[in-house]
């Protein structure tokens, strides 16, 4: 039987895009190494991806009863959470609108090396 346990990070102050860089790079490997690369990146996004990766683990492992150094990262999704629009002054007294992004982050770990179907990726 194929076991799985997820964590979500939500209103998580990063722009979508820039966690997806490093999301879409951590998507199916093991967890041992997933960690390993969200500890050495250099963007914004790995804390807080890893963080969220540490917290699936440790749902898997107390919820599920699941062995830790079996886990693969099963799938990782970014979506767009709500924005907050902040005015600047522009040129000939108008007003600009920056966007401020956030993110909901959402980690599935399994025991199964095999990626999601939902994904698009047969397997």
């Amino acid at each position: 039987m194929i076991m799985q346990a997820r964590a979500l990070a939500k209103w998580i102050r990063i722009s979508p895009v820039k966690a997806r860089l490093l999301a879409s790079q951590i998507q199916g490997k093991p967890v041992e190494e997933a960690l390993r690369l969200t500890r050495f990146a250099k963007v914004k996004a790995a804390p807080i991806v890893r963080k969220c990766l540490e917290s699936a683990i440790a749902n898997a492992e107390h919820n599920y009863n699941m062995d830790v150094d079996a886990l693969w990262v099963k799938e990782i999704r970014v979506d767009k959470g709500p924005f907050w629009k902040r005015l600047r002054p522009g040129s000939r007294g108008k007003v600009s609108i920056r966007k401020r992004r956030m993110s909901h982050i959402m980690i599935v770990v399994s025991d199964d090396p095999r990626p999601s179907i939902a994904q698009g990726q047969e397997g």
